[in-house]
């Protein structure tokens, strides 16, 4: 456990839609990091079990009554959050794709004031990291370069959803997160 995480209220914020075959790895994944870890699973409109099988592991389960997309899901998250008054919160998305293992990696900025927020990046593993389709590839390399270009430093991944922030983050996002924002989900 990372020096001084203990003492602060925690959070990880799941957003998942249809992945009742997945969330509970991610749920555990979670846990093994850190076992006291609030687990809050964002049930964006599934049709699956997805929700029954969250609070099944005893994470908290918003329910929302139609797909609102990532977008509303994860700003739905941070709200829960921010009104609970965590200290920290992390997310990671409910279709596996990013390893809890790491997630001190992103912690660590936070924890030590260096960052509010810090995104870990799923292509910054040297072996068996994502692999998303060749096209979502090709934009995310593009818009990853423009954004790399206007902020000065290296981005690698802009639509990670792989996040450490601390509580003006949390307070930041639960009052403005692109709605609009929608990337194509497994049904």
């Amino acid at each position: 456990m990372l020096a001084g995480l203990s003492e602060l209220r925690r959070v990880a914020i799941v957003p998942a839609l249809n992945e009742e075959h997945t969330v509970p790895r991610v749920i555990d994944e979670l846990r093994a990091f850190d076992p006291g870890l609030d687990v809050v699973v964002v049930d964006d409109g599934s049709t699956d079990r997805t929700a029954d099988v969250a609070a099944s592991m005893g994470a908290y389960v918003l329910r929302l009554p139609f797909n609102l997309g990532i977008g509303g899901a994860v700003q739905t998250g941070f709200r829960f959050a921010h009104e609970r008054h965590y200290d920290i919160a992390v997310r990671v998305d409910g279709d596996g794709q990013h390893d809890p293992s790491q997630l001190g990696r992103i912690l660590e900025p936070v924890l030590a004031g260096r960052a509010d927020i810090a995104v870990g990046s799923r292509f910054a593993a040297d072996e068996g990291g994502y692999r998303s389709s060749r096209s979502r590839r090709l934009g995310i390399r593009i818009l990853a370069a423009v954004v790399s270009r206007v902020v000065g430093q290296r981005v690698t991944d802009t639509t990670s959803g792989f996040q450490a922030l601390n509580r003006l983050g949390i307070a930041l996002f639960a009052g403005d997160y692109p709605h609009d924002y929608r990337r194509s989900r497994r049904p």
